[in-house]
């Protein structure tokens, strides 16, 4: 293999190289920070890139490597959204008010990718504090679709999806709130998961939403991504809500057969407003899960219907309380000509957040404050658990339930600008799963007629990340498009 295309290779590809002696991690890297070079100025993936430092991390890889003492990721080049708090990199979450915050210790999961070896090459761009569907609302540039220019990556992790996807780095770190790994997964034509709630630390992860958010791995394979669970998933005490449970190995579920598994089939997720092509992408889906042997079953999720607008009281809600942090005087952006604290106050806030930021902290205000409580976030926190009993009830009748990611492939850059709830009803298939706390993924399965990726869902039950991963692994199998990749020249 050439050198220069390194680069396309899958984690687990590489990692058998690197183990082989073929290649270095230094060579790998150089190769990953060639393609970065070749192609970025299309694809706009990072908001931050550390060259000197990732080049130094893959000599040290190296090193270890000759020693014997290679740890799960030793010298494989990794994107990370940045909504991760670094030592080493400035952490910005897509926004003005953190440009040039470099916070003082390191995130959990960013300390684990450190240990088992990994080489994180930059900062990835996201919407702004994870707010966001298209990633169109960070600061530092939008990022643009690799299989398509000029269309929306999804969000907010789209910078993650767009780089794995324009293999500009072999996996990336993403996270979920309503949708935001699982959705831009499939817009790119990679894999993502997002895990069951507390599975991942997120000690460090800057919160948007803090009973929603989760971190979770973006891959180009079903097997990438079983490695990164192993590496980033376990307990840890500086999180109060990581529940102490053993972790299983995540690669060892990824067997070709599905007997005795039983798949359910929402009919609230087959509704108007899905576009056919998706429709027929998940349906084919479908048939090869029943070719593998799952047993395919029709489900009910009867909330269905409320689970955006109960989204979007809870998660502004948490953000206006989350983000009241930034109010100039400790961190981030300070608004220098203020004459009073107040005066300070409002006019760093004012400043340093985005339009769609300042509107969710409205609008999370407004649900909070005395006399609408009761009406707008406590009525929210009951149809939630309306919402959480409908999955336990399905999952009483199956071990898997499958659906499309988004109503659409992806859409033109500006096209749903000038309209808020066409963007909020592209995260509808998503956004229960963070509500209820359940794991979900995304695995490519087809393309559009226009060459845009589709992929499928799947949610679990709480925990259960291996039967995602396996029936995702046998939909990878038989879909016939493992390995494609976006022609950026």
């Amino acid at each position: 293999m050439m050198d220069m295309n390194y680069f396309s290779l899958t984690l687990c590809e590489a990692k058998k190289l690197l183990q082989q002696g073929e290649i270095t991690s230094v060579q790998l890297t150089e190769s990953i920070f060639s393609r970065i070079d070749a192609v970025e100025d299309k694809v706009k993936s990072f908001i931050t890139l550390d060259r000197e430092g990732s080049l130094v991390r893959a000599e040290e890889a190296d090193r270890t490597r000759r020693q014997g003492r290679a740890g799960e990721l030793g010298g494989l080049p990794i994107g990370v959204k940045d909504v991760l708090c670094t030592s080493n990199m400035r952490t910005t979450c897509g926004s003005r008010i953190l440009e040039k915050f470099v916070p003082p210790y390191d995130a959990t999961v960013i300390d684990k990718l450190n240990r088992a070896g990994a080489v994180i090459v930059g900062k990835t761009a996201m919407d702004e504090f994870a707010m966001g569907s298209t990633n169109e609302n960070c600061a530092f540039g939008v990022p643009e679709n690799p299989w398509c220019p000029g269309y929306v990556t999804g969000g907010s992790s789209g910078g993650s999806a767009a780089c794995v996807s324009a293999d500009e780095s072999l996996a990336a770190i993403g996270s979920d709130t309503g949708g935001s790994i699982r959705q831009p997964a499939s817009l790119c034509g990679i894999v993502g998961m997002k895990p069951t709630y507390g599975r991942v630390s997120r000690y460090g992860l800057v919160a948007f939403a803090s009973s929603l958010d989760q971190v979770g791995p973006m891959t180009k394979d079903v097997s990438d991504c079983a490695l990164m669970m192993n590496v980033i998933s376990g307990y840890d005490k500086r999180d109060s809500t990581s529940i102490n449970l053993p972790v299983p190995d995540y690669t060892a579920a990824l067997t070709d057969d599905l007997q005795g598994m039983t798949v359910g089939v929402p009919v609230e997720y087959f509704s108007e407003g899905l576009d056919p092509e998706v429709e027929q992408v998940v349906r084919s889906g479908i048939d090869m899960l029943k070719d593998a042997g799952a047993e395919i079953r029709e489900i009910s999720l009867p909330h269905t219907d409320y689970c955006v607008a109960v989204y979007y009281l809870i998660a502004p809600a948490e953000a206006s309380s989350n983000l009241a942090r930034y109010d100039g005087v400790r961190y981030g952006y300070r608004d220098m000509e203020a004459e009073t604290l107040l005066d300070m106050y409002q006019k760093s806030r004012s400043t340093g957040f985005g339009d769609e930021v300042k509107k969710r902290i409205l609008i999370g205000t407004y649900a909070l404050s005395a006399g609408y409580y009761d009406a707008y976030y406590k009525k929210a926190s009951q149809v939630r658990t309306l919402i959480r009993e409908d999955f336990t009830r399905a999952f009483a009748q199956c071990d898997v339930i499958v659906s499309p990611v988004t109503p659409t492939p992806a859409w033109k850059i500006g096209e749903k600008g000038d309209d808020p709830l066409a963007l909020y009803l592209s995260d509808i298939l998503t956004i229960s799963a963070n509500l209820a706390g359940i794991p979900g993924m995304s695995v490519p399965a087809g393309f559009s007629s226009e060459g845009l990726p589709i992929g499928i869902q799947l949610q679990g039950a709480h925990f259960n990340e291996e039967a995602l991963l396996r029936t995702a692994w046998n939909i990878e199998q038989r879909a016939g498009i493992k390995g494609r990749r976006p022609e950026l020249g």
